[in-house]
């Protein structure tokens, strides 16, 4: 239970953190959701391995480093965690919000930014802080979170910025619920993501084999 306890707890933040800073057009919005995931990468990492995102889930669960009869209640947690916090933005601001791609953004161009940045995410979590190669390292939080940094500011603008899919479906279901907002783009931010979480578990499979 604790480790699903504290997947709710640091995707809430970080969804909180992306719904209160767009929302309110925080200056360095970005800076912000990467040090979220940050601060709560390092408070739970060695409780759940601290992913807050089922495309991360689904990459460990790929590589062996999760068993499988953790991974819907990963995502599970995750996802209400997202939820959460997206009723707790509309309760605080009155407004609600939903990843979309930028004006004149192609939904193929949007999921491949999604499925790239996740990929590198991913990527970096199975090496920062799942192999054994680095273990017991005292950087994997804030090379993840700053992996997210990246993401935003490259990528957000065009794809909508999720790079997970509970920060697509939990704010997705409380614009479309309260804000009558659509559901047409929540696939960019499940296929994509999830794409790029397996892809990842591809790629970590062969960088393991390097002595």
């Amino acid at each position: 239970m604790a480790k699903y306890l504290t997947e709710f707890i640091g995707t809430f933040f970080l969804v909180l953190t992306i719904g209160l800073t767009v929302l309110t057009d925080a200056p360095m919005a970005a800076l912000a959701i990467g040090a979220s995931l940050m601060i709560m990468v390092y408070m739970g990492g060695h409780i759940s391995g601290g992913h807050y995102n089922p495309a991360v889930s689904l990459a460990l669960l790929l590589r062996g480093k999760l068993p499988a009869s953790e991974f819907v209640p990963y995502v599970l947690a995750q996802v209400a965690g997202a939820l959460v916090a997206s009723f707790i933005v509309y309760a605080v601001l009155g407004k609600t919000f939903a990843p979309a791609p930028g004006d004149g953004v192609a939904a193929f161009s949007a999921v491949l930014l999604e499925a790239l940045y996740t990929f590198a995410l991913a990527l970096v979590v199975l090496n920062c802080a799942a192999s054994e190669k680095t273990k017991g390292n005292s950087y994997y939080g804030l090379a993840i979170g700053f992996t997210l940094v990246v993401a935003a500011f490259a990528s957000g603008g065009l794809s909508g910025g999720a790079f997970n899919p509970a920060v697509g479906i939990g704010p997705t279901i409380v614009n479309a619920l309260l804000g009558g907002g659509t559901w047409g783009n929540l696939w960019l931010y499940i296929v994509g993501p999830l794409a790029g979480g397996a892809l990842a578990s591809v790629v970590f499979g062969l960088q393991e084999d390097v002595p």
